[in-house]
């Protein structure tokens, strides 16, 4: 599939911001089965600094620096890009879990020294007793963990319902937990921390989806948002994608920005300001298949 996705941040302050820094997530990750074919981000007013650079986990992220007071700040990410559908997978014939916990502990293998950092607490995500125990019941012993992870996708989504008013970034995940509702962000989070409860790597995924208006109703350009969902590591297959938002394994309809440990590492747009102590800030994304985008 190709899609034609438009990313508009805006900030409106009350005061002048005379300096900002900022660092963005918003290109497009390549992997085997995404392709950017074009891109661009724009950034109003005009930074004296934009520079692109590979970030540790090797999603493309840029820098910029406006020094001249502004009231509003607009930036615009606009991508062609290419996602092949996933191969099917047979889930059950992934290793028991308790299996790639151990030998991803004690492996030396490139590809296991790199999923094994992600067994570890992040800013967002703390293994505890908690997350264990509601793991195990998708987990028991000796179960396939792909197939087993796929369980826990489906229970998550299942128990937890997707409430936008519910929680905020800096809601603690024990909070939502205890209230059964959140976002895609928190679902991930989540499923996440059940999994490095176990001892096994499982990392953020920073996205888009795309979405279809109800039968019969014309299409909102920019109702779309951002989206979250996870990956899990399992030797011989690599890094497996599941949305516990929709009780699916991603395919050619979810785009990946970014990949870490959590939201922390991949946000859209983290810096620093002078200036502005109060901001409102408005998002709108816009993902729709390139023959539409061309009509």
């Amino acid at each position: 599939m190709k899609y034609h996705v438009r990313h508009v941040t805006k900030y409106l302050y009350n005061e002048p911001v005379s300096l900002c820094h900022n660092l963005v997530h918003l290109m497009m990750r390549t992997s085997s089965r995404q392709r950017t074919l074009w891109e661009e981000l724009v950034v109003k007013p005009r930074p004296e600094v934009l520079a692109p650079q590979t970030d540790y986990f090797g999603n493309t992220v840029h820098f910029f620096t406006i020094q001249e007071p502004h009231r509003q700040l607009s930036i615009t990410a606009q991508h062609h890009v290419e996602v092949d559908a996933a191969h099917p997978l047979e889930l059950e014939r992934s290793p028991p879990w308790e299996h790639v916990a151990s030998w991803v502990r004690e492996g030396r293998r490139a590809d296991m020294l790199d999923a094994y950092q992600y067994v570890f607490n992040s800013p967002f995500v703390a293994t505890r007793s908690l997350w264990r125990d509601y793991a195990e019941t998708s987990l028991p012993p000796g179960r396939p963990l792909l197939a087993g992870v796929m369980d826990l996708t489906t229970r998550i989504h299942k128990d937890f319902r997707y409430d936008p008013r519910s929680t905020n970034i800096a809601t603690p995940l024990e909070e939502m937990f205890a209230q059964r509702r959140g976002v895609c962000q928190d679902f991930a989070h989540l499923q996440i921390a059940c999994l490095r409860s176990l001892g096994l790597p499982a990392r953020y995924v920073s996205g888009y989806l795309r979405t279809l208006p109800p039968a019969g109703q014309a299409r909102l350009i920019g109702a779309d948002a951002s989206h979250a969902w996870i990956q899990a590591y399992c030797p011989g297959f690599g890094w497996v994608d599941f949305d516990p938002t929709n009780n699916s394994r991603p395919s050619d309809k979810h785009i990946i920005v970014a990949c870490g440990r959590d939201y922390d590492d991949v946000s859209p747009n983290k810096g620093i300001i002078l200036g502005g102590d109060q901001h409102t800030i408005t998002v709108a994304v816009d993902v729709v298949s390139t023959e539409t985008a061309l009509n």
